[in-house]
This record gives C-alpha cells, structure tokens and sequence, in this order.
C-alpha cells in the first residue's frame, strides 16, 4: 500500500531535500507540498493524504503546532508527523497535545525518516529517542516539571512581551501571568524574568528568540 505525503515547510531547499529522501521509498508517494501552515491544513483537507511532515516554524504565519489540530480535528484526518529543528519541551508538548503522531528532528538520518512515516501511518506513536527522554524525564519528575501553560508563558517572556502583552496574548488576566510566573521561579530557583529564561533555555525547556 502506498503511503500518500504532504511536505509542509516554508523553505523549498528543505522540502527538495525531503521529497529527494522520500522518493527513494517504494511505499511512499509525495502528493501535495505546502510553503505555509495554512496551506498545509487547506490541502490536508481537499487531497488524499495519509501523513503530514509537519514543521512547526512557518515565519509570521500560523504555527505547526496550530496547524496540527486543525488537521487531526477532522474524522478521517490524515496522521501529522512534526518534523522540526526544536527539541524543547515547550515545542514537543505543544506539537503532542495538538495531536501530532510522532515527533522527529530535522537531523534524523533517512531510514529513521522512513520508519518514523511508516509508523505514524499505521497509527502508532513515532517519537525520536531523544524526545521520547525529555517525554519520560518530565514523568519522572512531574512536580519539576514547567506545565504546558508556564512553558508558554515563559516562552513569551523570552519573546520579549510584557506581562500586559502576555495576558492578551493568551487571553488571561495579568494576575494570573503573574502567578505562572511565580510557579516557574520556584521550580526553576530563580527570582527574576531574566533568570528564568536563562536557566530554561540551558535546559532546553524553551526556544531563544
């Protein structure tokens, strides 16, 4: 059975390169291709798909994470495989949470591509064994853990917005900004914006700006 794909990535030189791996497949088939995460929901809906090789960054536009559960909130929907530069937790939650089947980075090696994509096909989880780690260590030790929402928060604040800025954002009152941001200090034994997002990014839990 052939496995229909849809590369969805905003720079054509990565979507060359992956088309270029994938054809090598007996099994695999590159049907549509999308520049932005909008698109990639549109032709995930109108053409017949069975996986989507989903980035998460698309420049200003939609997110891949955003993109991934307007897609697998169809019956029927095609499986996402995210396939990113990003290994933090705030990506992978992200990406896991909208429903993404698997996980892979950019740097995997061409067989694990091809496993990860006949995988997720069949409806399994494919996760990378680095993330699948960071997944399990987060279990380990869930009151460590930042939440999916101190993660976010925090990220912005890396981004650079304020907490007024954050509260619209996000759609929640600067009071309880503040209180996430209270939560993450104490799990992170910070005391300080500036701190927080040095001691988060080190341990890869969000991206730099």
């Amino acid at each position: 059975m052939t496995i229909r794909l849809l590369l969805a990535d905003d720079h054509p030189v990565v979507r060359a390169g992956l088309r270029a791996v994938l054809d090598t497949e007996p099994d695999f088939a590159v049907v549509a291709e999308a520049a932005t995460a909008e698109r990639a929901v549109e032709l995930a809906a109108s053409e017949p798909v069975d996986v989507v090789l989903m980035d998460l960054q698309f420049g200003t536009g939609m997110h891949g994470s955003a993109a991934t559960a307007a897609i697998t909130a169809r019956p029927g929907a095609p499986r996402v495989l995210v396939l990113t530069t990003y290994d933090t937790d705030a990506d992978i939650l992200a990406a896991v949470e909208a429903g993404a089947s698997g996980y892979l980075l950019k740097d995997a090696p061409p067989e694990e591509l091809a496993a990860a994509v006949r995988t997720a096909a069949a409806g399994q989880s494919a996760l990378a064994p680095a993330v699948a780690l960071r997944l399990m260590d987060r279990m380990r030790t869930p009151a460590e853990a930042l939440t999916k929402r101190e993660l976010e928060v925090l990220q912005l604040v890396a981004d650079g917005l304020s907490n007024q800025q954050i509260s619209k954002k996000l759609f929640l009152s600067q009071a309880t900004v503040k209180s996430h941001l209270v939560h993450v200090y104490a799990k992170l034994g910070v005391d300080s914006r500036t701190a927080a997002v040095a001691a988060a990014t080190s341990r890869r839990l969000i991206r730099t700006p």
